[in-house]
């Protein structure tokens, strides 16, 4: 069964990626149909750039209620701090033009750094406040009495545009996020189910690591879709805490049913039964219709095989190493046993929020990563290309140049920070061209002849219907969206329409040539290497568990899965079309999880009374030497002794017959020493 759902599931996935769905065309309709309104609308207001409000309803659109107000917003956060900066920049330098073009392109420079250090969509609204300073205070260019006239036009357009995207997808057949968390979050418990199914049968490696890449993207999209819940409606509030430490728990449990595949027991009668019991359950779990309407049956049998697991097995049966070797696994089957509990209670706190109790004493924070040289990379990169583009503008006094300075801005600065700004830019270009032909026969040929509200609909509907079933595609949506938002643009939608193809040519080819510009801007300088990020985001993660192991204060387990989950998700978008190398890396990072929770259990276990006080100083020393190795060993550096003490200690714990606490810092131990084994480079520093 396990085997059918693996095999079923990639089918279905596949099959999914061209068949739009129902949830599809209401998006699509809607998204057309909130165009329609705010450009009705922007007509009625007689605004400068009607067109403004439908191309921002195209840029917000996401398929989820709060996706599009989270956007609508830090759009216009952005609008409003970039116009601020056009009428503070135009007034003081706007007499000298190469100040002007100076300051502005500092201004977008900085702005891209912000933006390199957040999050979307935080990081959308940081790069949109640098390039609408372009946007607006370039046509003001030698006449800065019409900045604030301009500013003023462009929120106002935008605006517009916000409130006519953020009304329908709210109030029309919305999909909220607050449901959506719940549906992916059940998706999630079932491919997880799938995973550890086929993990503890034996199942196709290739096909179990499409699932461990998928499942860890998942809780991506998960942390993302906790932000706009909390946007969407307040009343989240209370669920958002519990989503969080829910995405650590998933992570924990997909830690520990990997770690059972990779060290695949011998027989042994004590693993066999509470393998089988897994096995069966997890099956059951992915196969079961509506198996998640009531999780309190499977949150029993969970309890029952975690007390089972955790039981100490009969000496008489287990004798050395091989003993230590049965406890850690059966630890580790405990501990996916409990994640999984813990995965099914935050989808119960999910469906029905409890009041959060306050907290005690805060818990040491650990650092959240922030990649700043690749911000600054980022930001010299736009300042430069701005400034080198506008200097061409200034120099030749070609008037369509300033079209392209304006795009070289807003394409060096919004993807600056993505993991691949190339292909990405590539994308926007292919949009943006594909966009200028439909453009002209629309806006060229079609309206100046047959003019009026009602061709436009005519015409234009058909074309942005399949271009919105585009953009709810993941596959299509860069270029689909860069399409719309071109197509809108080249039109240029006014209430009085004419045949006029010189002007038309001459901005079109201005905005290809800005997005051609850009694309070459991020090959020749300073060009981004996503193994350079991720390696410093592998280097923070190691840092993290050299912290666990030396801080004073010790974190709660919650704090530490949420600040994993923060890393790997980081990393996921860097590594995630690296193959077998970015396979090893997302193992090495979901390894990372396990690692820095049996230190916590460790440091636990030495602070308690019931273990020696030798046995706490050895704990200390050891924790000393594997923050000594995971800051200091090197790729390809022969290991230290660290995890030779690890495997040598537990294995003496096991001779000496200890206690059940003794034994279970004799498992922590191995399953520290077996994860540094699996993935040698990840817990080595990086050279660089």
């Amino acid at each position: 069964m396990i085997r059918a759902r693996l095999k079923g599931y990639f089918e279905t996935s596949l099959a999914g990626l061209t068949q739009p769905t129902r949830s599809d065309w209401i998006f699509a309709l809607r998204t057309v149909s909130a165009g329609l309104i705010a450009l009705l609308a922007a007509y009625a207001l007689k605004l400068d750039h009607p067109q403004w409000a439908m191309m921002t309803v195209f840029i917000v659109a996401q398929p989820v209620a709060g996706m599009v107000l989270a956007k609508g917003f830090y759009r216009l956060l952005g609008t409003l701090a970039g116009g601020i900066a056009a009428i503070g920049i135009t007034t003081v330098f706007g007499t000298g033009p190469w100040v002007l073009v100076t300051v502005l392109a500092v201004w977008i420079g900085i702005c891209t750094f912000v933006s390199s250090l957040l999050r979307n969509p935080e990081a959308y609204g940081a790069a949109l406040a640098g390039y609408t300073a372009m946007i607006i205070g370039l046509p003001a260019f030698g006449q800065p009495h019409l900045v604030v006239d301009l500013a003023v036009a462009r929120c106002a357009e935008i605006v517009l545009g916000i409130v006519c995207a953020g009304l329908t997808s709210r109030l029309i057949l919305p999909k909220l996020a607050s449901d959506a968390i719940i549906s992916r979050l059940k998706r999630c418990i079932l491919d997880l189910a799938t995973y550890a199914g086929g993990a503890f049968s034996g199942g196709d490696p290739a096909t179990l690591s499409g699932l461990h890449r998928k499942l860890v993207a998942d809780t991506q999209t998960l942390g993302e879709m906790r932000a706009y819940a909390r946007l969407e409606a307040p009343s989240f509030a209370p669920r958002a805490h519990p989503v969080r430490r829910t995405i650590g728990q998933l992570l924990s449990a997909l830690s520990a049913a990997r770690a059972l595949h990779s060290h695949a027991a011998p027989k042994n009668a004590a693993l066999i039964p509470v393998r089988s019991e897994l096995q069966a359950l997890v099956s059951e779990l992915a196969a079961k219709p509506g198996a998640l309407d009531d999780t309190s049956p499977w949150v029993a049998r969970l309890d029952a095989i975690s007390v089972k697991a955790r039981q100490m097995p009969d000496a008489s049966r287990d004798q050395g190493d091989d003993r230590v070797g049965t406890i850690t696994r059966l630890t580790i089957a405990a501990d996916f046993a409990e994640a999984l509990k813990q995965v099914l209670r935050g989808l119960d706190a999910l469906r029905a929020p409890a009041t959060r109790p306050a907290r005690g004493s805060r818990q040491p924070a650990l650092v959240v990563h922030r990649d700043y040289p690749g911000a600054s990379r980022n930001a010299v990169r736009a300042s430069l290309a701005t400034l080198l583009v506008a200097a061409f503008w200034l120099t030749t006094k070609w008037s369509e140049a300033a079209g392209t300075v304006i795009l070289v801005a807003v394409v060096s600065s919004l993807f600056a920070a993505r993991p691949d700004p190339v292909q990405v830019s590539w994308g926007f270009f292919k949009g943006t061209l594909l966009a200028l032909p439909f453009a002209f026969l629309v806006g060229q040929i079609a309206l100046p002849a047959l003019p009026g509200f009602g061709w436009f609909m005519l015409f234009v509907v058909p074309i942005l219907v399949p271009t919105a079933l585009a953009m709810a595609n993941p596959r299509y949506v860069g270029v689909a969206t860069a399409f719309a938002i071109n197509f809108l643009a080249f039109l240029s939608p006014h209430q009085g329409m004419t045949y006029d193809p010189g002007p038309f040519f001459a901005g079109s080819a201005s905005v290809l040539v800005g997005i051609l510009l850009a694309i070459g801007v991020f090959i020749v300088v300073l060009p981004a290497d996503p193994w350079l990020a991720a390696n410093r985001i592998v280097r923070a993660m190691r840092e993290d568990l050299a912290r666990l192991c030396l801080h004073e204060r010790v974190p709660r387990r919650s704090a530490f899965e949420s600040l994993a989950y923060d890393r790997i998700n980081q990393l996921m978008p860097l590594v995630q079309n690296a193959g077998r190398k970015g396979d090893a890396v997302l193992g090495g990072g979901v390894a990372a999880v396990t690692v820095g929770l049996e230190i916590l259990r460790l440091r636990g276990a030495s602070q308690g009374h019931a273990i020696p006080s030798e046995t706490a100083l050895s704990i200390a020393n050891f924790l000393r030497g594997l923050a000594r190795e995971l800051l200091f060993r090197a790729p390809g550096d022969p290991q230290t002794s660290t995890i030779t003490v690890a495997r040598d200690y537990a294995a003496s714990i096991a001779q000496r017959n200890g206690t059940g606490e003794m034994l279970q810092i004799a498992a922590s131990l191995r399953i520290i020493a077996a994860a540094m084994e699996d993935f040698p480079d990840f817990f080595a520093k990086d050279r660089s």
